[in-house]
């Protein structure tokens, strides 16, 4: 019996020359070079491996920091923030929405005090920092950039990415605070202040990740992904931006699974639609304008609490089909993380996964080792031939706004997850440790976890906070922000000022919440 792709097509037993369509040569381009098939640089990893993230954030700043130090030492070039979800969702520790889940799932950050000590030690202009941050993205940028400042680094030595990508909120994750419009203008604020102010910054990581996590397929990944993409584009258009002033710092985010031939051929898919999109429907002319350059993390929700050491296979399957589609960066996730946050020795040995695949295999040896492979180039045609096809459908909705608002990405990626869902229940989609290979006993596992106090502690600094801070001053700043945000003006300006006077990271959201509003999702049946 054939068996199909995560997409659903089947995948032959066999491929063969005659299975490809004519054009393959065109289709695919040299590395570095449009259409960008083979990879957006010309050497790729033959010059030098993938900037290694690790991502980590728990508790309070301070132990965060430790783990960053720790990481750091241990070799990795680049760190990604997780934040607790008050801070994901503009809150300070101490509104009662936070109660419970302050340093959970992220490190707690209200103030610049608290990033002073999550970054302290930390060369800012020695490694590349993303942050998992999408609503409330322009704060910690500012706060992130004004830490770098008082330790006498500019805003043009700093490089990294925020995450930023509220569309796919609505669509899979749930974090967002305003309204799309609002949303898409605080976006737009972004790329200008950071073509000023950081230039090297990646204003934007357009996420699949969460989709996939939510139980979209490789080809709605693809699909949803650069819909969002192409609606950014166009409302920064819509600004007076050029697009090669600000397309250049785009980025992407995917998830990576263990099914490595269809996610080679998904990266390859995405780079290619993308590129033609920018040529050919933006007039891009710079060719960075023109590169889909993708961070990548492994598949959490493929990780099992049963038997979670075979997590480490996962991860390495998972990180190699990474290596093998071309990203720039790459998280491998913890074994332990379907338990809790990972301890040290988790972490450290997933770090450990990526440096075996940069050092002692040879797939960074030649570039883009998959191409020409009949099947990959098969189920690369099929990817693409399939994501074009749903953004067809959502331009046809109006656009991925419009789609969003008719529930129809939120709606493809449920059936999709209840397939899956039926599938492992049936048996018919093998899960080792979980529906196959079933231990009789699991060993016990101790995680890693959050104290309680941390909550206690944090509401404390807050009060401390507002005592010393010149109050009047907080006032004046967000009075500024609230004018900005009724009229045209950036609202960073104004928002870097308030947080560099020590307004917090609620109060900063609550000035854009007054002005703005909230965001209430319809439920579509």
């Amino acid at each position: 019996m054939a068996r199909a792709s995560e997409s659903g097509f089947e995948i032959a037993p066999v491929y063969r020359a005659g299975d490809l369509a004519p054009g393959l040569e065109e289709r695919l381009g040299e590395p570095g070079a449009f259409p960008y098939t083979r990879g957006v640089y010309p050497s790729m990893y033959t010059g030098r491996p993938w900037t290694m993230r690790q991502y980590a954030g728990f508790g309070t700043a301070k132990e965060s920091n430790e783990r960053y130090r720790h990481l750091v030492a241990q070799g990795t070039g680049g760190l990604s923030v997780a934040f607790d979800l008050p801070t994901q969702m503009g809150y300070d520790s101490d509104d009662p929405v936070a109660s419970g889940e302050v340093g959970k799932v992220g490190v707690a950050i209200d103030s610049l005090e608290d990033m002073r000590i999550l970054f302290d030690q930390i060369p800012l202009d020695q490694v590349s920092t993303s942050m998992t941050i999408n609503a409330p993205a322009s704060v910690l940028l500012l706060l992130y950039a004004l830490v770098a400042e008082e330790n006498g680094i500019p805003g043009d030595k700093l490089t990294g990415t925020i995450q930023n990508d509220v569309l796919k909120e609505y669509i899979a994750r749930g974090t967002y605070i305003y309204p799309p419009q609002q949303s898409l203008r605080l976006i737009t604020d972004i790329f200008k202040y950071c073509k000023a102010e950081i230039p090297k910054w990646n204003t934007i990581s357009i996420s699949g990740y969460h989709m996939a996590e939510a139980g979209a397929t490789p080809v709605q990944e693809v699909a949803f992904t650069l819909a969002d993409g192409i609606e950014y584009v166009r409302a920064a258009i819509a600004t007076g931006q050029d697009v090669d002033e600000f397309a250049p710092r785009l980025a992407f985010f995917f998830v990576s699974r263990t099914t490595i031939l269809e996610e080679v051929a998904k990266f390859r898919a995405a780079r290619r639609i993308w590129a033609d999109v920018m040529k050919n429907e933006f007039g891009a002319k710079d060719p960075k304008s023109q590169m889909l350059r993708f961070h990548t993390q492994t598949a959490g929700v493929q990780l099992t609490a049963q038997q979670p050491e075979v997590n480490l296979i996962r991860v390495a399957v998972q990180g190699l089909a990474a290596v093998l589609g071309g990203t720039q960066s790459l998280h491998t996730n913890s074994y332990d993380e379907a338990i809790a946050l990972p301890t040290v020795k988790a972490a450290t040995l997933a770090l450990r996964t990526q440096q075996v695949l940069a050092y002692e295999t040879d797939v960074t040896a030649t570039v883009d080792p998959f191409a020409g492979s009949y099947v990959v180039e098969a189920m690369t045609d099929e990817v693409e031939a399939g994501a074009r096809e749903l953004m067809a459908r959502i331009e046809e909705l109006g656009g991925a706004v419009a789609a969003i608002e008719k529930g129809f990405q939120k709606s493809e990626i449920e059936r999709s997850a209840y397939d899956v869902s039926k599938g492992i229940d049936s048996g018919e989609r093998v899960v080792v440790g979980v529906n196959r290979y079933v231990s009789a006993q699991e060993e016990k596992y101790d995680p890693l976890r959050v104290d309680p106090a941390i909550e206690h502690d944090q509401r404390e600094r807050l009060r401390l906070l507002r005592e010393k801070r010149d109050n009047a001053a907080v006032d004046r700043a967000l009075a500024d922000l609230r004018k900005a945000a009724e009229g045209t003006d950036n609202v960073l300006y104004p928002m870097r000022e308030a947080l560099q006077e020590l307004a917090t990271v609620g109060e900063v959201c609550n000035a854009l919440r007054e002005v703005w509003g909230v965001y209430r999702p319809t439920e579509f049946f």
